[in-house]
């Protein structure tokens, strides 16, 4: 368990009841900026429309997601340390009903931000694409040494604005971004469950 602990003693541990609120604040924020965006310009929301087609898509590119994101946890230490520790921080102290909680609320209130209105309000191509993406990953940054792992926020935020503009249906990265969140943290809480019970 030595190998994958993340060293990053001045972050001081959270409890449970703190990250769930953290998670809800957050959320809240998220979406009262969003909302504000609206009110007082005159962009107009990627439209976030029932479709069934849009869930098996979304959930082709979280799982997508999740293994690229697997492969790089594998072949990059940087981004290994950065995740552990961005991880351990987050998941560590929550019991697995939470994971929905960690699903759902950040992929539905992040996606309507960044995606919904920040993309359309830097434009429906490729340069509304790269700047929604990075201030999508600064808000995954949570430290210095969390670099590399803004550095990955950025490349999923590419690629979930890449599928709002395909598909013009937010539903679609709204499914890809809680499906993601919800199976690697999943399968990471249940590698470091095997870990603690092997030790």
């Amino acid at each position: 368990m030595s190998e994958q602990e993340p060293n990053n003693p001045g972050i001081e541990p959270l409890t449970r009841p703190q990250i769930l609120v953290a998670i809800a604040v957050t959320a809240l924020i998220l979406l009262a900026i969003a909302k504000l965006w609206l009110y007082f310009s005159s962009v107009q929301q990627i439209p976030l429309t029932w479709n069934p087609i849009a869930l098996p898509i979304g959930f082709g590119v979280g799982l997508a997601i999740t293994l690229a994101s697997a492969i790089v946890y594998r072949l990059w230490p940087a981004y290994r340390r950065s995740a552990d520790t961005y991880l351990e921080l987050i998941l560590k102290p929550l019991v697995w009903p939470d994971l929905i909680w960690l699903g759902l609320l950040p992929g539905m209130s992040e996606e309507l931000l960044f995606r919904g209105i920040m993309l359309p309000a830097f434009g429906l191509n490729a340069i509304g694409v790269m700047f929604s993406s990075v201030f999508f990953g600064v808000l995954h940054l949570s430290g210095r040494e969390q670099w590399p792992y803004m550095l990955w926020a950025i490349f999923i935020g590419g690629v979930l604005g890449v599928c709002a503009l395909l598909t013009g249906n937010l539903l679609v990265p709204i499914v890809a971004h809680a499906s993601a969140n919800w199976i690697s943290s999943s399968l990471w809480k249940f590698n470091r469950f095997g870990q603690i019970d092997q030790d």
